[in-house]
């Protein structure tokens, strides 16, 4: 498969990477994987295309997820003052 051999090249830049920066890294790897399907419908001549936009997606994913999190908190912590 085109995405586990991309992968595999990407293996040699986590070897280079401080030992707390490669669990980081393998994370970025893994979220490949799961869009790897979706990636696989990107017609591109560029082999790392699909993987990028999987990891891209897979950020914007988690940034809005966070975003979320912190607007709940933040109306929760409104809500508290106003009743204080």
């Amino acid at each position: 498969m085109v995405v586990e051999a991309e992968i595999e090249k990407m293996k040699r830049f986590q070897e280079s990477l401080r030992m707390e920066d490669r669990e980081v890294f393998e994370d970025l790897l893994n979220q490949c994987k799961l869009y790897a399907s979706a990636g696989s419908a990107l017609a591109s001549p560029v082999k790392e295309t699909p993987l990028i936009i999987s990891m891209l997606f897979a950020q914007h994913k988690k940034l809005r997820e966070l975003e979320r999190k912190l607007n709940r908190e933040e109306q929760l912590s409104a809500s508290q003052n106003l009743t204080q």
